[in-house]
């Protein structure tokens, strides 16, 4: 499942992070786009991933874990290869929505899995694993898409190498849909819920104490979901080349696979509550540190700020994953960590949105509007946890299983 998932999430990096480019008029032909519009199209996966994931995670309980997934990464390697063979955006626009249909499947089944498997005492570090390679998968292909708009701002090519970006994707999802079938094959498949009511999985999965869980996860991918798309785009016009972003981004995806585990373990040792407050701190931390970054160029205290921020902000995927997975019912877990999907693609929905809008409107006064209203909200969520999630709501430490 974790090698899967990064196969995945590779092939989603690549073309998440040449996205804006292919669709920008100044490297695909097309005339009258704008950032506003990349950011509507961008936005069509988050939004097909937001409107079908709770069915994907209620088909996930009923018919079974990997039915959905195999179903999902077929779907998502089909569609890659379609927006190889079309520029225009109201296509890609389309394909982009049906992708993140595919994506949920995806991510509601294979959490699922992992939460059926793993036992309360090593939730946290199993978690970790995953997002170790969630996160790495997305790092790692976003690098590698950046390093290819790297060699064509140099000339070494052009701009028509672009549409087989999306090929070599299709191929990493169909490189990844044979191994996870290759070993899922020697797993003994657990029995879907077969009549277990739709209206107590849906219960089960919107309780309070899971909502006050899953809510910051909107707000920390309205940044992320923003900034991977236009990271790439902006760094030509500061004199950044892509191919040092490429590098940085590809060694913060190795610091990763070495360190989420070893964060979902300290979340099933000290406790959830305590490693997701941790992880807001970082992220409230990223938001100001990019703002100051923004308004007083590149000194290194503030790059050392950033990133130490960013390093504690890590605590946070593991523990909130484990805490999700400790509060589902064993029936009803694929509709429960569809709610991680649903909250996340929402966050990217509205992050493009409203991110897009506010530079298309107030140029650089745009992300400290932007950056303000993140930490604020993470904050305001995070006071909402803790008066409104009960002591015994979420897991006591333990001390991981060795």
């Amino acid at each position: 499942m974790f090698g899967a998932t990064f196969f995945v999430r590779f092939a989603f990096g690549i073309t998440l992070a040449v996205f804006a480019d292919y669709i920008l008029g100044r490297t695909t032909g097309l005339s009258g786009n704008d950032y506003g519009t990349v950011g509507l199209v961008a936005a069509m996966a988050p939004i097909g991933e937001f409107s079908t994931v709770l069915f994907s995670g209620v088909l996930a309980d009923r018919v079974g874990r990997f039915p959905v997934l195999f179903g999902g990464i077929s779907a998502a390697a089909f569609l890659f290869g379609l927006v190889a063979l079309t520029r225009d955006p109201y296509a890609l626009g389309a394909l982009n929505f049906l992708f993140g249909v595919g994506s949920g499947a995806i991510l509601a089944s294979s959490l699922a899995v992992i939460a059926d498997r793993s036992t309360a005492n090593e939730r946290g570090f199993e978690m970790g694993r995953f997002d170790a390679m969630n996160l790495a998968g997305w790092l790692g292909g976003f690098a590698f898409g950046i390093a290819i708009l790297g060699l064509i701002q140099d000339h070494h090519l052009t701009v028509r190498f672009l549409p087989y970006v999306f090929a070599i994707g299709a191929l990493l999802l169909v490189g990844g849909l044979a191994f996870a079938w290759s070993l899922a094959r020697r797993i003994p498949h657990r029995a879907p819920a077969q009549g277990f009511p739709v209206a107590t999985i849906l219960r089960n999965a919107f309780r309070r104490s899971t909502l006050l869980v899953t809510l910051p996860w909107l707000v920390v991918y309205m940044l992320l979901g923003y900034v991977l798309v236009f990271i790439g785009t902006a760094s030509a016009g500061v004199g950044i080349s892509d191919l040092y972003i490429a590098a940085g981004i590809g060694g913060g995806g190795v610091f990763l696979v070495l360190s989420q585990p070893r964060l979902g373990s300290l979340a099933d040792r000290y406790g959830r509550t305590r490693m997701m407050n941790i992880g807001v701190t970082g992220f409230v931390g990223v938001v100001t540190f990019a703002a100051l970054l923004i308004a007083y160029g590149p000194l290194y205290e503030l790059i050392a700020g950033l990133a130490v921020s960013a390093i504690a902000a890590l605590a946070y995927g593991p523990a909130a994953l484990a805490a999700l997975a400790d509060l589902a019912a064993e029936l009803s877990r694929g509709t429960t960590m569809a709610i991680y999907s649903l909250t996340i693609s929402l966050g990217m929905i509205l992050g493009l949105v409203y991110g897009t809008q506010l530079v298309d409107h107030f140029g650089n006064e745009g992300y400290y509007l932007f950056f303000g209203t993140i930490g604020a909200a993470l904050v305001a969520l995070t006071l909402a946890r803790y008066l409104g999630v009960r002591p015994e709501a979420l897991p006591a430490p333990t001390i991981p299983a060795q």
